[in-house]
């Protein structure tokens, strides 16, 4: 697996990376520890060292399997992690951005991931609350202190990322980027390319959408969040069919997947991205790793940015209620507003 450079300030990354979420949350109920060490293993010792997790997936359950799957291999692999997305004791989603949580957060992280540093750090969701200068300022300091490397952001706008990177540089975005997700190209990414910040492709193949197209309804488990994700329901459901058949006969002429070709459509947008689609299984990590040796024609790359264009897509991507958290409505106020906690 090719490495790159993920942003300018020195992390080097494999081309493609492993979304662990999956594992432990939010897709149904955790999978079988042992078989989920098993296939982080194997993605490392295939070249996928790139491994994202958080500590609200789960919560936290997901970043102490993968401290169990990474004693011993600890230097082969890039650990990102995020905090400042959490759930309360009723089950709810909350942002918190503050220096003392951040602080916090990242303790119980190194804690759970049984290491002594964090190569990039997230802020997960913006706090609308809590001026930008001041979260960034305090990761600033854990930078300082050694125990994360790198900064980065998720589901930030445009205006968040240039607030922070003025602060301290700003090394990746992570945003949700496909086929199917493609409102991001308008501001974010220009955005990230004119600071030198790296971008991280998360739900490349659609939330599975562009690996199984509609069938994928069929076989969600009853908590799963897709269950309630808009893209997926109804008369949206039906329109978005559309576009993963064009998807479907496209691939078969290319003599690959769907998945396979939507997510090599990722990795053609430049080697300032590397993807994180996430699986459990070994089988589909093999199929989402081949993925990045398929080369795209320029006329093939115009045809998928044709079926993939405005109006191909229906449904907001997450339910309502995570909506409220993403780039698209979350802004901080000015750091002149901020009184610094006792």
């Amino acid at each position: 697996m090719e490495k790159i450079k993920l942003g300018s300030q020195g992390l080097e990354v494999s081309a493609q990376g492993l979304g662990c979420m999956g594992m432990s949350a939010l897709y149904g109920p955790p999978k079988p520890e042992a078989d989920m060490i098993r296939l982080i293993r194997h993605a490392v010792d295939s070249g996928v060292t790139f491994l994202d997790t958080s500590e609200i997936y789960g919560p936290f359950t997901n970043e102490i399997l993968i401290g169990k799957a990474l004693k011993g291999i600890r230097e082969k692999v890039q650990l990102a992690t995020k905090c400042g997305a959490m759930f309360t004791a009723e089950g709810n989603v909350i942002v918190n951005g503050t220096p003392a949580y951040i602080r916090s957060a990242c303790e119980g992280s190194l804690k759970r991931l049984g290491t002594d540093y964090i190569d990039l750090y997230y802020q997960h969701r913006i706090d609308s609350k809590i001026p930008i200068e001041v979260t960034i300022g305090a990761m600033k300091e854990l930078v300082e202190e050694g125990k994360i490397k790198y900064i980065g952001l998720s589901e930030a706008s445009a205006l968040t990322i240039r607030r922070a990177h003025a602060v301290y540089p700003i090394t990746a975005v992570q945003i949700m980027w496909s086929l199917w997700n493609r409102e991001v190209e308008k501001e974010i990414i220009p955005t990230c390319r004119e600071l030198g910040i790296g971008i991280v492709a998360y739900s490349p193949l659609g939330m599975g959408f562009l690996t199984s197209g509609p069938n994928i309804v069929n076989n969600l488990d009853a908590n799963d969040l897709r269950k309630i994700t808009p893209k997926f329901l109804g008369s949206n459901l039906d329109h978005n069919a559309q576009m993963f058949m064009r998807l479907e006969e496209m691939a078969k002429r290319k003599g690959c997947s769907p998945g396979q070709m939507a997510l090599a459509w990722v990795h053609h947008q430049g080697k300032d991205v590397s993807p994180i689609p996430g699986t459990t299984k070994i089988e589909n990590f093999n199929n989402n790793r081949a993925a990045a040796l398929i080369k795209l024609t320029q006329e093939e790359m115009e045809e998928l940015d044709a079926i993939s264009g405005e109006g191909a897509v229906k449904g907001d991507r997450y339910p309502e209620g995570f909506m409220k958290f993403n780039w698209e409505i979350t802004e901080t106020p000015p750091l002149s507003s901020w009184k610094p906690e006792a």
